[in-house]
């Protein structure tokens, strides 16, 4: 399962989560690294077969307009650190394998 991280989450996130999404990257290590347009993101994302993982709300908005690929998975928790967003991901696995799955769902919300 690969996870595209967006800007507004810290790159540093990757290396926590090596483990359990070892094909994760942060939106810092591809070709849109200077805060691109959430469509060049969502593009980006579909094409190479990412779940976008933001706190972005533009993202539901292109989820709802454009269906999908990509899966969006979008954090509600306010600002938190790297560790607590880290720890969130890692403590619903399951449910982010059960959604990666899903051929029904586009949007999962975290909070």
């Amino acid at each position: 399962m690969k996870l595209l991280f967006d800007e507004n989450i810290s790159y540093r996130i990757v290396k926590k989560l090596k483990s359990s999404f070892p094909d994760s990257i942060h939106v810092s290590h591809t070709p849109l690294q200077y805060a691109s347009r959430d469509r060049y993101i969502w593009e980006y994302a579909k094409n190479k077969g990412y779940i976008i993982v933001t706190f972005d709300e533009d993202f539901k908005d292109l989820a709802d307009l454009l269906s999908f690929p990509p899966k969006v998975i979008l954090l509600k928790t306010g600002n938190c650190s790297t560790n607590a967003v880290a720890r969130l991901l890692l403590n619903t696995l399951t449910e982010i394998t059960t959604f990666n799955n899903s051929g029904v769902y586009g949007l999962m919300e975290i909070s």
